[in-house]
């Protein structure tokens, strides 16, 4: 089981914690680095963008794309939106994506807040050992 720190623009991580999203899409230009990193059971920080991490979840399922095209990415949207909530002008940006994955949520809960030092851009980071924020702590799981 692998764990991730997951950022999110706050009226998303919202949506996650009050149950109405249920999956998360992240595409990408090239190749995604996530593909057989994020694997049902793994563990999810969630934290909104320039701050606190404030939920955790568990990932239900996931479904990689490997050759997304325009007509792919709409069918992922009829499909799929009612969970993933994104608004219209977010898809419209994505339809140049050509790879990613839509991510099923399951336990999402409510942690007490934490602030960890992260000063990339990265919005999905697959933590490991001893570069984890701290978040692998006991205490984080409360």
């Amino acid at each position: 089981m692998n764990h991730h720190l997951v950022i999110l623009k706050k009226p998303y991580l919202e949506l996650i914690v009050s149950g109405r999203k249920t999956i998360e899409l992240r595409l990408s230009t090239g190749r995604s680095r996530l593909f057989g990193r994020v694997q049902p059971g793994d563990g999810l920080f969630l934290k909104v963008s320039a701050g606190l991490v404030c939920a955790r979840a568990t990932v239900a399922d996931v479904k990689c794309y490997e050759t997304l095209t325009p007509p792919v990415i709409a069918r992922i949207k009829r499909q799929y939106n009612d969970r993933i909530m994104g608004a219209a002008a977010v898809w419209e940006s994505l339809m140049d994506r050509k790879s990613g994955l839509l991510v099923w949520l399951r336990e999402v809960r409510r942690i007490e807040p934490i602030r960890i030092e992260k000063k990339d851009w990265r919005a999905w980071v697959v933590l490991k050992e001893g570069k984890d924020f701290g978040l692998l702590d006991e205490a984080a799981y409360k």
